[in-house]
């Protein structure tokens, strides 16, 4: 069967491996689409420490169930549509003691420390399958996506007397502006992009802030009434996008941070103690994330197409990489088309 391989910094192609034989207690999936996600456009530059080339990328799933194992619960229908959990988890760290296990310290990610799904067909653990069955297999490889948005919600336990600025309108922003908006929050969404700018208006935001162009601070002032945001969610990882969270949070807020930055940040850190913030980190995603993002697609959202930037085969893989590469900004989800095959 036919398989993407990232085999060094930029260099990208399609493989021959051998199709998996599924386990007892696990299920056999075949591909329909999987997404590229920034991880994935970072070890294809050769810049994300975590991964081992060579590598088959690809965490973003969306499936049917072509065959289940023999102890695989009932639930499992063949022909189901389908998405993955990607973490794995130890079972005996701090984080997977205290049940937070999407924080695991020896997580291991599909794509990135393991082979991903960019491949025809995948065997997995039927515990690591999540079932949607009211969901095209298209729209499953959003899921995972999504769910890191709205999990970063969850860490701030967002409410609808809260004002919460989102930075950052890629694919997880757009996760926790919908997530708050869900909430009932007052979302503030902050972007380089008008385009971008523009979707997060349609999606739940109430409010834009163009950072290349606007008075940031005086724009949010105007927002919450000289208050400032009660939740700010950092979803770029760039050195000025965490000062601006820092420094823009209102007193007693809590900030929320996504993005991981590639270098040292200087921070005022005065503004931790003065404002008495509780800063949050926010790293993957919990099942009830996943449930969350399921039941708001179920819904119908005509819009969710709109975070689609392109859908491509796997010989194209590599040409989308090289759009990304030179238009970062402009990219929400590249889907790998399987399904065809």
């Amino acid at each position: 069967m036919k398989a993407i391989q990232i085999t060094a910094p930029h260099q990208m192609g399609v493989i021959d491996i051998e199709k998996p034989a599924i386990k007892p207690d696990e299920i056999l999936l075949k591909l329909s689409h999987v997404g590229f996600c920034g991880s994935d456009l970072n070890t294809y530059l050769g810049r994300n420490p975590m991964v081992k080339l060579p590598v088959i990328p690809g965490h973003e799933v969306g499936a049917v169930i072509a065959e289940t194992g023999n102890k695989v619960p009932d639930l499992f229908k063949v022909g189901m549509s389908v998405t993955v959990n990607p973490y794995t988890n130890c079972g005996k760290c701090a984080s997977c003691r205290n049940g937070r296990v999407n924080a695991c310290e020896h997580n291991e990610t599909l794509g990135v420390q393991r082979n991903g799904m960019m491949c025809e067909y995948a065997a997995i653990s039927w515990n690591k399958v999540i079932p949607a069955p009211a969901l095209s297999p298209k729209h499953c490889a959003l899921i995972e996506p999504m769910s890191v948005g709205f999990h970063a919600i969850s860490r701030a336990a967002v409410t609808d007397i809260d004002f919460v600025m989102v930075i950052g309108c890629g694919m997880i922003g757009i996760g926790a502006i919908v997530r708050a908006a869900l909430r009932g929050a007052t979302v503030i969404a902050v972007d380089l992009d008008d385009e971008k700018l523009q979707l997060a208006k349609k999606i739940g935001a109430s409010h834009t802030i163009n950072s290349m162009t606007e008075n940031v601070h005086e724009r949010l002032l105007e927002i919450t009434e000289g208050m400032g945001p009660d939740v700010v969610v950092e979803a770029v990882g760039s050195s000025p996008t965490y000062i601006m969270a820092i420094s823009e949070a209102g007193y007693t807020g809590r900030v929320v941070c996504i993005g991981y930055a590639k270098s040292e940040i200087l921070l005022q850190t005065k503004f931790f103690v003065q404002k008495e913030l509780n800063i949050y980190g926010s790293r993957n995603a919990m099942p009830q994330d996943f449930r969350a993002v399921i039941h708001y697609l179920e819904k119908g959202n005509n819009l969710v197409d709109k975070l689609i930037s392109d859908v491509v085969s796997p010989e194209q893989a590599q040409v989308s990489m090289q759009k990304w590469t030179k238009q970062p900004g402009k990219v929400f989800r590249i889907l790998v088309d399987f399904a065809s095959r």
